[in-house]
């Protein structure tokens, strides 16, 4: 599995800090900024994540700001892309398992380091329940393609 996480200037700290999880967990990341806490406009970093994960050079994204939602906001424009603003480990789990979602959203003013690498573990280790739910995935695609 490949991550591709990027954040805006509000959202550093936290970044920095799942990029480390990301590493003991194993997991290949490519950190794609920024480096400094300069302000920055979030809607590039989300496009360069949504871009990565629609392409297929990365399994999943992470996007971290203030609050998570003018990422998600964002990253949910691009087609391909179900990203998904998560608060809790329960909603990160559903997300996946139901709604296949491939970008996770974070809030570094709402969300703890602790806690947002439990959201993160859950992410990326639940997957896909298919079933029923693969029909409401294939009605979003074909939302996207009109």
């Amino acid at each position: 599995m490949k991550v591709i996480i990027a954040s805006d200037h509000a959202g550093l700290e936290l970044r920095r800090e799942l990029v480390k999880a990301l590493q003991e967990l194993r997991v290949e990341v490519d950190d794609v900024g920024p480096s400094s806490a300069e302000s920055v406009d979030y809607p590039d970093y989300a496009r360069l994540v949504s871009r990565a994960v629609a392409e297929g050079s990365a399994t999943r994204g992470v996007l971290v700001c203030g609050t998570g939602m003018g990422m998600a906001i964002m990253a949910n424009k691009h087609p391909g892309i179900r990203a998904a603003l998560c608060t809790d480990e329960f909603v990160a789990r559903m997300a996946r398992a139901h709604n296949d979602a491939n970008v996770l959203c974070l809030g570094q003013r709402v969300v703890g380091g602790g806690l947002a690498r439990s959201i993160l573990e859950a992410f990326l280790a639940t997957p896909f329940e298919g079933g029923r739910h693969q029909r409401r995935l294939d009605k979003i695609r074909e939302a996207e393609s009109r």
